[in-house]
C-alpha cells in the first residue's frame, strides 16, 4: 500500500537525516514523498528553533495515525508540524492525503498545492494530487501530474501507481 511505503521511506529518510552531520548540504532534488523536512541532524535546533528530532518524531506519529486510518488525529499532529515549520512539504502532503481520505477533496487540494509550491517535484504530492484529480473526475489534470512525475522520477513507484490508476480510470469511465 502506498501509505506503508510512504511511512517506510519517511522513516528511512528521517534516519538518514539524523545521521547526516549538521551543515551537510543534501543534494538530492527528487522531491520524494519521503525525505528531509528541512531540519538539521540529531537533536539540534533548526533555524526556526524547533527540534529536528521532535519534528521527526511527530511526523512518524502522524504517519502511524494515517496508517491506522485516524486521519483527524494525524491532522492535529501535522498542524503542529507545519506551525513549527511551514516549509515542510512532506507534512503538507500528508495533511492533503489525510483530508482526501476523509472525503474533503477541496481541502486536500489546497494542502497538495502548498506542498508543491514548496517542492514542485515532490513525487508523493504529485502522485496523490493526480489521484485526487481522478476522484474529482478530472483526467487532464491527473495526466498533468503524471507528466510531472515522469520528469521528476522517470519510472519511480509513484509514477507507476498513478499510471495504473489513470489506466483504470480510462477503462472504467470510457
Amino acid at each position: 500500500m502506498v501509505t506503508q511505503r510512504v511511512l517506510i521511506a519517511s522513516v528511512v529518510a528521517i534516519g538518514l537525516a539524523l545521521a547526516i552531520p549538521a551543515g551537510f548540504a543534501w543534494a538530492a532534488n527528487s522531491g520524494g514523498s519521503s525525505g528531509s523536512s528541512g531540519s538539521s541532524s540529531g537533536g539540534s535546533s533548526s533555524s526556526d528553533g524547533s527540534s529536528s528530532s521532535s519534528a521527526a518524531s511527530k511526523y512518524k506519529m502522524a504517519s502511524a495515525k494515517v496508517d491506522a486510518g485516524k486521519y483527524d488525529a494525524a491532522i492535529d499532529i501535522l498542524e503542529d508540524i507545519v506551525d513549527d515549520n511551514p516549509k515542510n512539504a512532506d507534512a503538507w502532503n500528508l495533511m492533503g492525503y489525510s483530508y482526501r481520505k476523509k472525503g474533503d477533496l477541496n481541502e486536500a487540494l489546497g494542502y497538495y498545492e502548498r506542498a508543491l509550491k514548496l517542492k514542485p517535484n515532490h513525487v508523493g504530492a504529485n502522485e496523490y494530487m493526480g489521484e485526487l484529480f481522478l476522484e474529482m473526475k478530472n483526467l487532464p489534470k491527473a495526466e498533468e501530474r503524471l507528466a510531472v512525475l515522469t520528469q521528476a522520477c522517470n519510472g519511480c513507484e509513484e509514477q507507476k501507481e498513478l499510471e495504473e490508476k489513470i489506466a483504470d480510470f480510462k477503462k472504467n469511465n470510457g
